[in-house]
């Protein structure tokens, strides 16, 4: 009994700058080898890997659905593992085809339809994959946008403290201050001792007349 499936490969760039129609080819003759019926086949995205495989940091993805007699999967999937050009494979079962898989599969499969080559192998990833749009009419349309630059933190114009804790400097007396302190203490020390007045005599009349 067959069933759809939808299968995600990892291509190797090397394949694909060769020609991105034999490389596309090659994953669909193993598909038909095995009693297998193509119903889409196209370029999803290429991309840098999240870690290297096979010594190589990037690789290109080719995303199919496809229809395949369950008994053979496991004699397709031994072909995958062995096959030089699919770096990494994903199949999972599928209830249908989408549309929208359908529509960007015909469009690739146009005339003027033109796939970039890959960049160098150590290139860094420099725009972000954006999924795919339509128009007005329904029509496929890829959309790549670039990432906009980070801007950098504005430094603050007002200065830093300083985290070292300050010097506190004591109060400093001038030296006129110290001159004139010394100076009242000499005057108050040349000035002699006034005597101290005689008290006045307190009796009252009433002890006078005692005494006498």
């Amino acid at each position: 009994m067959s069933r759809i499936y939808e299968g995600m490969f990892l291509i190797d760039n090397d394949t694909v700058r060769a020609g991105w129609t034999g490389a596309k080819s090659k994953v669909i003759e193993l598909v038909q080898k095995h009693g297998g019926t193509i119903h889409t086949a196209r370029r999803w995205d290429e991309r840098k890997l999240t870690y290297p495989i096979r010594h190589k940091n990037r690789a290109t993805f080719l995303l199919s659905y496809y229809e395949v007699p369950q008994e053979n999967i496991p004699h397709l999937i031994r072909d995958l593992d062995i096959n030089e050009t699919v770096m990494r494979y994903l199949l999972l079962k599928a209830d249908a085809v989408p549309d929208e898989e359908r529509k960007l599969s015909e469009a690739e499969n146009a005339t003027d339809f033109v796939v970039p080559e890959p960049p160098a192998d150590d290139a860094p990833e420099e725009r972000e994959f954006i999924p795919t749009e339509y128009d007005e009419d329904g029509e496929p349309r890829p959309v790549r946008r670039p990432r906009e630059p980070r801007e950098a933190p504005k430094e603050s114009k007002e200065p830093k403290e300083s985290k070292e804790p300050k010097e506190v400097k004591e109060p400093v007396e001038s030296a006129e201050a110290d001159g004139a302190a010394d100076k009242d203490k000499k005057e108050e020390a040349a000035e002699p001792a006034k005597p101290e007045p005689a008290l006045a005599s307190t009796e009252t009349n009433e002890d006078t007349e005692k005494e006498g």
